[in-house]
């Protein structure tokens, strides 16, 4: 099932990085995309178990989705899951 995620605080290629290599680390998890401009996370997922824990990553790296609270917390995780991005 594709499936997509609209997140915050996506602001550079470091980011799209992070959360392309982490959650292609998921299992049942394929085919992770992220358009950086519209700040959206495209994936395959083999069901809604999956889609939950995407979502789930996703808020733990600082990228919530844009329905959720968007906490200082979250920004700061953000700021490192970019840089550490950004080294790879």
């Amino acid at each position: 099932m594709i499936s997509a995620i609209k997140v915050q605080n996506i602001k550079c290629g470091g980011c799209a990085n992070t959360i392309t290599s982490k959650l292609s680390e998921l299992e049942n998890i394929t085919n992770v995309s992220v358009d950086v401009s519209s700040g959206t996370v495209s994936f395959e997922a083999e069901n809604n178990m999956g889609i939950q824990g995407v979502t789930d990553k996703l808020k733990a790296l600082g990228y919530p989705a844009v329905d959720t609270k968007n906490g200082l917390a979250d920004k700061a995780k953000s700021f490192f899951s970019c840089a550490t991005g950004r080294i790879k």
